[in-house]
């Protein structure tokens, strides 16, 4: 009989070398392709965020490179760089017209904002509660207010208030305030500030009124069925119901507002130009008088520069609490 070799030569022993084993062969593809996959979105955006960047940043650093030139008519005539160090603000903020004209700007934002904020909200309120066929005229009628080019609307606004012809004295007059006969609503800085400031409220109510409304609408019915059962009053409902709801809403459109209203200078500018005596110049005003009235671009830039950061100042509630929410997000 033959003999049978049994030993297990293909087997290897427990000491000898395995041989390593291949990588398959798309497995380095797979991951250069998970990678670019990764990356593909952030490239494609990558075009449009330097241009953003571009554009937004280059003419920031231009004006913070100007504030510290003296870049007036002849300089720009001649083409000089002269660098004045920190001379245009120490000359803007030495000048007691800018704070007088500061705090002017300040007072004057808070009761524009206030207003058409408060206004928004309650008419918000009210096209909630009102019939659908009221609600559909009081929305046409905004929209048709908001829709009022500017100048238009000022011209108006010169119009309702002029001393001779104005309806608004005629009207009062009628009623029986012979006071108001002939009597100028432009006289003082103070009533030239109020005529403005209802200009830039009527033109800023529909924009909050709707923005509020789409959030009052999204809050659901039950909320207040379960307040009426509870026996709340309406102030209480209000409290406890709508107001925790809209207040994220609120303060967004409160935050919008806010750098709207304390930079305008076109209804400014075009129903007295600052005047009477410069009782109604804001910062956006004297920006533009010592900019392009007076050619002193060095000083208008400080000026830009120190109403950034005092509007960065106002908001600063606002940003600290959106940047801890994008934290949150994260």
């Amino acid at each position: 009989m033959t003999a049978v070799d049994t030993t297990d030569a293909a087997v290897p022993t427990r000491g000898s070398s395995q041989a390593p084993r291949r990588a398959a062969p798309g497995g380095a593809r797979r991951r250069r392709g998970s990678a670019l996959d990764r990356a593909l979105p952030y490239l494609l955006l990558a075009p449009a965020v330097i241009a953003i960047l571009w554009m937004i940043g280059f003419p920031v650093l231009s004006v913070l490179a100007t504030s510290f030139r003296k870049l007036n008519l002849r300089e720009l005539t001649r083409g000089q760089v002269v660098w004045t160090g920190l001379d245009n603000y120490t000359q803007v903020l030495s000048d007691p017209e800018f704070w007088a004209i500061t705090a002017r700007t300040v007072v004057f934002t808070a009761l524009v904002v206030g207003s058409s904020v408060l206004a928004g909200l309650l008419l918000a309120l009210l096209m909630r509660q009102i019939s659908p066929v009221v609600r559909i005229v009081l929305q046409v009628s905004m929209l048709l207010a908001w829709a009022m080019p500017l100048l238009a609307a000022t011209t108006v606004y010169q119009w309702i208030f002029d001393q001779q012809y104005g309806i608004l004295n005629k009207t009062l007059v009628r009623l029986g305030f012979d006071g108001f006969a002939g009597f100028s609503w432009f006289s003082t800085g103070a009533s030239t500030l109020a005529v403005i400031g209802l200009l830039i409220v009527w033109q800023a109510v529909p924009f909050l009124a709707f923005s509020l409304y789409a959030g009052a609408i999204g809050i659901p019915r039950d909320q207040y069925e379960a307040a009426g059962m509870d026996g709340a009053s309406p102030w209480q409902t209000f409290r406890a119901v709508t107001w925790p709801e809209l207040r994220p809403l609120l303060m967004m459109v409160t935050f919008l507002s806010l750098l709207w209203d304390f930079k305008v200078f076109a209804q400014i500018w075009a129903i007295r130009k600052g005047g009477p005596d410069g009782g109604s110049t804001t910062l956006a005003v004297y920006q533009y008088l010592e900019g392009i009235s007076q050619s002193h671009f060095g000083v208008a830039a400080a000026v830009s520069v120190l109403m950034v950061l005092l509007l960065a100042l106002l908001t600063f509630q606002y940003l600290r609490r959106l940047v801890r929410s994008q934290e949150g997000a994260l």
